[in-house]
């Protein structure tokens, strides 16, 4: 079975369902695609757990992001390559696996029993990094289709909670990593979020949040974006990419970095509380200069078409002052553990 689809309809949407993990995308996403079978619209669910398993999560693993990191994103973008298809040619690839035949059956289905219906697709996925977002928003510019944007904000205690009743759940530290991650949907700042709604999802959907997903979801079909007349967009999408690769490599790094300095701190004698110590201010430290550095990062990237940038350098010289701190915070716990009494 090479495609299985359906006939591209007039007019489509695609909604990205965004937030931690067991913050409620699914279920909203349960929820909206039966609303809108009912309200005679075609909804579709690309679910990201479902076409890309057990890999959503890599980099949090070890180094995984180091060794699996480019299988994630090869994965990633198959399904935007998908996704694509469907935009283009109104079916997707049924080979690609067994989660892509089934939705392409169900595609087909849809099509077949309502030919002239409206698509909103529903993707559900963390889309933790505004990035990501980005490069379904330029999908649907491209293609003059609708674009909305679902933020389901919970509490990471709740989402830590939820998490833990799964089947197959998450460690802990994955869900905690990328609440630190996570950049939520800012149309003050992006225009391209301007149509975009937060549900407070811990305690639920209440029937008036289902409705305000609906409209927006309407929203969007009845105001498809037009294609791209200038660079701009390109040009967003080039400081995204700088600051996506840029702060990959810096975490990275930085992670090396403490790692080594605790290394250092055992080799040195440190008792386990003084190496209890050192650890939490370590991290505290490099949870605030990554901060620092992801706000520097967007402006440090450039947003002209062609220009380069040299990404290992920037890197190199932003770990620099990490390392900096880093000495001084080992140096002062060293003075500290050497004058204890004995």
């Amino acid at each position: 079975m090479d495609e299985i689809g359906c006939a591209r309809a007039a007019r489509i949407c695609l909604c990205v369902l965004c937030g931690l993990p067991a913050a409620g995308k699914s279920s909203v996403a349960r929820i909206l695609h039966g609303r809108l079978l009912k309200n005679d619209f075609a909804g579709v669910v690309f679910s990201y757990d479902e076409l890309i398993p057990d890999e959503a999560f890599e980099f949090h693993v070890g180094n995984g992001e180091e060794n699996g990191g480019s299988s994630w994103k090869l994965r990633r973008q198959g399904v935007l390559r998908n996704l694509e298809r469907f935009l283009d040619r109104g079916c997707v690839n049924g080979e690609d696996g067994e989660a892509w035949t089934l939705l392409a059956q169900e595609l087909q289905e849809l099509q077949a029993r309502r030919p002239r219906a409206a698509v909103v697709i529903l993707l559900d996925d963390n889309f933790y990094y505004q990035s990501m977002r980005y490069e379904i928003y330029q999908l649907a510019r491209r293609y003059s289709v609708g674009f909305c944007q679902l933020y389901l904000h919970c509490p990471v205690t709740t989402c830590l909670r939820r998490n833990r009743t799964r089947r197959h759940p998450l460690p802990d530290e994955v869900i905690s990593e990328m609440a630190k991650r996570l950049e939520p949907p800012n149309p003050v700042k992006n225009s391209w979020e301007q149509r975009s709604l937060t549900l407070n999802s811990d305690d639920g959907f209440s029937p008036e949040a289902i409705e305000l997903s609906i409209g927006l979801l309407t929203a969007a079909l009845d105001n498809p974006l037009s294609p791209i007349q200038d660079d701009t967009e390109q040009k967003e999408a080039d400081r995204l990419h700088c600051s996506s690769s840029l702060m990959h490599q810096a975490d990275q790094a930085c992670r090396r970095l403490v790692s080594q300095v605790m290394e250092r701190a055992r080799k040195n004698g440190f008792a386990p509380e003084s190496m209890r110590s050192l650890a939490t201010e370590l991290n505290q430290l490099k949870t605030a200069f990554l901060g620092d550095l992801r706000e520097e990062v967007l402006r440090w990237c450039p947003i002209s078409p062609g220009e380069s940038v040299d990404v290992e350098h920037m890197v190199s010289r932003a770990v620099a002052v990490f390392d900096q701190k880093m000495n001084d915070c080992m140096r002062k716990h060293c003075t500290e553990y050497n004058s204890k009494p004995t």
